[in-house]
Order: structure tokens, then sequence, then C-alpha cells
């Protein structure tokens, strides 16, 4: 009797496409190298003694004390008024965004994860993307954008962000590529914001709440 065939599913099992083998491999070796480079996982890591450190970087880009500090600065100048105010919109846009891909998504955070970070919500226990390099980015392009700073500022702004970024897959929290996507995002979502950017005239309500 000829044999039943296969259910398209399990085909696809057995002959997996070119994408498909390549995206494995990409997935496999972000899981690899992200364990790797988790040198600051826990105490007895590589680099145990210096997680304390990379825990007070890691609260540098936690969005409570950005969101906190952003709403109790107060100014004079409607200018820096109207910078504060839209800052302060990009960071709410940041956290809603990220919550839904994380919902959306819900990628596991590394095995080597320990959850002892600082604040968390329900969809913290997912990785992708990485909501720090996503507000790391946009900060640092508002930042660069919206205040006159001198050169070494300005540097010390980049490589801020920078360290965030990279410190996140030091001590466990994410993979590189929750990392990577979520610079990415930032990047792209400080352009929604000046796309977006609420001033005297496209909003009054708010300004004469602020």
């Amino acid at each position: 009797a000829a044999a039943a065939p296969l259910p398209e599913e399990d085909c696809m099992k057995l002959n997996p496409s070119f994408l498909g083998i390549a995206l494995s491999s990409l997935l496999a070796i972000d899981l690899w190298a992200s364990k790797r480079l988790g040198v600051c996982a826990g105490e007895n890591s590589a680099w145990g003694s210096a997680r304390p450190l990379m825990k007070v970087i890691e609260v540098s880009g936690h969005g409570i004390p950005w969101l906190l500090s952003t709403f109790c600065l107060k100014s004079d100048s409607s200018a820096a008024r109207e910078v504060l105010l839209n800052l302060l919109f990009a960071l709410l846009l940041d956290l809603v965004l990220v919550a839904v891909v994380k919902g959306l998504v819900k990628r596991r955070r590394p095995t080597h994860n320990k959850m002892d970070m600082f604040v968390t919500i329900s969809v913290d226990k997912y990785s992708f993307p990485s909501g720090h390099a996503t507000r790391a980015a946009l900060v640092c392009r508002f930042v660069l954008r919206h205040l006159v700073l001198a050169v070494p500022l300005r540097v010390l702004v980049v490589l801020w962000a920078l360290i965030v970024s990279v410190s996140r897959v030091m001590l466990g929290r994410h993979n590189m590529t929750d990392v990577l996507f979520g610079l990415l995002l930032g990047y792209a979502l400080y352009s929604v914001v000046e796309y977006c950017w609420l001033s005297p005239l496209s909003a009054p309500a708010l300004f004469a709440l602020w």
C-alpha cells in the first residue's frame, strides 16, 4: 500500500529552506556569542567583580529615572519647556512601543540572566528588544540635537549610549540581537518624535498644563 503523504509542516521540517537554515544558524550564533559575552552575568562570572558597576550603568539607562527627572525639571524658558515636554513624550512613546514589541515577540531572556533587575513590569520577562538600548539611542540623538554641548560632552553622551547597550549583554540581560535591534529602533523612534514635535501651536493645552 502506498504510504500516506506527510503533513505539510513535517515536509517543511524535513526539507528546510535556505532562509530557515540561515536564520537558525544566526540565532544559534547569537545565543552562543551572547552567553560568551555575559561576563558579568553573575558574581562567579569571569568579570563578576564588575557586576555592581554594570548595575549602576543599568540604572542610568532605566526608564523611571529618566521619566522622573524629566517630569520634575522646571524652567522659566519657553524653549526649554518645549524641549523637556518633547523629551517626556519621547520617553513615554519609547516605553509603550518597546512593551508592545516585547509582548508580540515574547522572546525569553537568556538562561544565564539573573532576574534581579531594577523595577520591572510584566513584559520585562521578555528580551526582544532591549528597552535600555532603545532608550539610549533615542536619548542620545535627542540630546545631541537639542542641547548645546561642548565636543567632549557630546562624545561622553555617545559613549554612555554605547556602554549602556554593551552592558545589557555583559550582564546577561539580553542577547546581542536584542540590543542591536533596540539601537536601531531607538534611532528611528527619534525621527518619529521630530515629525510629531509638540509646540505651543500644535498642543496648546499640554503647554498650559506644563
